[in-house]
């Protein structure tokens, strides 16, 4: 693999910490300001909201800039938002730098994952995909870990500079490593804009939304989970979500392999399962061994879904990718949100702190339903469904010997 996904990643595990490292982080940043622990989680909304709106737009507005300095320019912006978080002298200049990273952060995701892509060949592109976001779950495993211990002895301020230091090493990898690419020859919007025509797109998007948002619904209220339905310390949380971060990154790294080699087979396969999983830990939340077993098993199928679902937009998009990308960027967010939300009327109506995962299963079996659906109008429009590797515009089918390829265009 080139030595410029490796600064994607860099970048990454700066942008993955910084998202989720305020959740560590609340109850230090409430009490120097002087508000309220749900006050407080207006920093992890706002990041969300910030990635849902800033992605497309940003993107939109560095259609005409080439990849390479759109990714300079996007780190830039995170370094600026994480020092504005560090200094800020009151919570609302926080929520503003906040939102300021978020904006980086979809956008960045978004014209990442086409600049991996094109820096392998085209039957390795969901796996340097999967490598650029190990970044994020190696952030997970390590970086909020790490940053939430940082901050409880030196302070919460003490970790978004050091997360600013992380974009700055970021920033340098990728003026370093990153080859700089041929500006497209069409550079317009329009054609950016005209994909979202395509009912695929919609319907990848549909799954992006519900199969991500699947895991956010158990993930969100896992505390409360595993401290009154399981039993464990609270203590004992910190180790629980180490064990889900592992899960998360070898789940990554099986999704972009398996995605290479048959994309929508993955698909159905990892949301059925996942679907079952978060079902079943409906159940096992009640049991200390249970939770062990199933926490990292959900983390592996629930990020396996990442790469897959994101080269299946950008090879929908083929031709126009940028916007598309970052439109699912958005989705995955928008699928954090509207889990939470889900799983949080769920508990408000009383049926427990476990019916989120039933909330969960429901989402993810019904983004199973999206991915056979979209499968099969594809089948239905001559086109192939399974084992399709994108090259330029067109799918390249493998057959059962080389000598049997098909190639079918227009997609």
């Amino acid at each position: 693999m080139p030595l410029a996904l490796l600064a994607l990643a860099i970048s990454a595990f700066g942008i993955g910490t910084t998202e989720f490292v305020i959740m560590g982080l609340l109850p230090e940043v409430a009490g120097d300001f002087s508000v309220s622990i749900p006050t407080a989680g207006l920093l992890i909304s706002g990041y969300a909201l910030g990635v849902v709106v800033g992605g497309p737009l940003l993107t939109v507005l560095g259609t005409r800039i080439p990849r390479k300095g759109m990714l300079l320019m996007l780190m830039g912006l995170f370094i600026a938002g994480n020092l504005v978080s560090a200094v800020a002298p009151a919570f609302g200049l926080l929520l503003v730098g906040r939102v300021l990273a978020a904006f980086a952060h979809g956008a960045f995701f978004g014209i990442g994952s086409v600049v991996a892509a094109e820096l392998v060949a085209p039957h390795k592109r969901a796996g340097a995909i999967a490598l650029m976001f190990t970044g994020l779950t190696a952030a997970n495993v390590l970086g909020v870990p790490m940053g939430t211990l940082l901050g409880q002895h030196f302070g919460w301020r003490s970790t978004f500079y050091v997360v600013a230091a992380l974009g700055v090493i970021g920033f340098a990898g990728i003026a370093a490593l990153v080859p700089v690419q041929p500006r497209a020859a069409d550079t317009r919007l329009g054609p950016e804009l005209a994909v979202f025509r395509k009912p695929q797109i919609w319907l990848a998007l549909g799954m992006t939304v519900l199969g991500w948002g699947g895991i956010f619904a158990m993930f969100t209220y896992i505390t409360p989970m595993m401290t009154e339905m399981a039993g464990f310390a609270d203590s004992s949380v910190t180790w629980l979500l180490f064990l889900f971060g592992v899960g998360l990154f070898v789940g990554n790294l099986l999704g972009g392999w398996f995605a290479d080699r048959a994309l929508m087979r993955s698909l159905y396969v990892i949301l059925a399962v996942l679907a079952v999983l978060l079902f079943a830990f409906t159940f096992a939340a009640h049991s200390k061994v249970g939770a062990i077993v199933a926490i990292p098993l959900i983390g592996v199928f629930g990020f396996a879904t990442v790469a897959p679902l994101q080269k299946r937009v950008m090879d929908q998009a083929a031709g126009a990718p940028t916007l598309a990308s970052a439109a699912n960027i958005a989705a995955f967010n928008l699928g954090n949100a509207l889990a939470a939300w889900l799983g949080g009327l769920v508990i408000s109506a009383g049926l427990g702190y476990d019916a989120p995962n039933w909330v969960g299963g429901l989402m993810a079996a019904v983004a199973l339903g999206i991915a056979l659906f979209s499968g099969a109008l594809e089948r239905g429009a001559g086109g192939v469904d399974t084992g399709g590797v994108g090259v330029g515009g067109k799918v390249v089918a493998r057959g059962g010997t080389a000598a049997e390829e098909t190639v079918t265009a227009g997609r």
